[in-house]
């Protein structure tokens, strides 16, 4: 983890926010780029004022940007082939027939209030764009929903992020021990927030498993 964490503040410390654009694009894809590597890291550095003048406000900017950016390509590619074709060749795309029926069903099941709550959930929220592409749901109101859904869970990630860089020096910020140190001090928020991902995520596959196995068979 020490290895990756030092990577992870290198892209973030010389992209700055276009770095954390691409990898929010990439993460509302098919890529597995989970946003929790990707905010938090931006976060803490712009509270340790190290980011070539990036903000918190900016980090959730260009990470919501990110993700909606990323999700609409989903949506258009969705939207553009078609439901047979995705359970055709998706499998080539990270995107088999089981986890596409998964998506396909909690977006039925939850419908335009879907769309916000999958971002909130992993595994979902990287695939909630294609059911929506090819039941046509309105772009706008699929772009408002993305927007509001992925800037709340950049906005709760980017507080995390603060919380642990407020507590850093310039100097500590080059050492992943003592990111780690800062982070292990923050621990008790950042397990409630990672608890409630789980709980979410494993509500919603127990509402979604019946009928996307039905639909899988199909």
């Amino acid at each position: 983890m020490q290895h990756l964490i030092e990577i992870w503040f290198h892209w973030v410390l010389t992209g700055g926010y276009a770095a954390v654009f691409w990898l929010m694009a990439l993460e509302s894809t098919v890529c597995p780029i989970p946003s929790e590597v990707v905010i938090p890291p931006a976060a803490i550095v712009a509270a340790t004022q190290q980011g070539a003048g990036m903000s918190l406000i900016g980090v959730v900017i260009a990470g919501t940007l990110g993700s909606w950016f990323g999700s609409a390509i989903m949506y258009w590619v969705a939207r553009w082939l078609g439901r047979v074709a995705m359970l055709r060749w998706g499998k080539y795309f990270l995107v088999p027939p089981a986890k596409f029926a998964r998506a396909e069903v909690f977006m039925h099941r939850y419908e335009a209030g879907g769309i916000f709550f999958a971002r909130l959930l992993p595994v979902i929220r990287h695939l909630i764009s294609i059911p929506a592409g090819i039941i046509r749901m309105g772009f706008v109101k699929f772009s408002i929903l993305t927007f509001v859904g992925a800037g709340t869970w950049c906005s709760v990630l980017a507080w995390l992020g603060g919380r642990v860089g407020a507590k850093l020096t310039p100097e500590q910020l080059q050492n992943a021990d003592a990111i780690v140190k800062a982070t292990k001090s923050e621990s008790f928020p950042i397990i409630g927030a990672v608890l409630l991902v789980c709980v979410l995520y494993f509500v919603a596959m127990k509402l979604t498993a019946p009928k996307a196995a039905a639909a899988s068979e199909a």
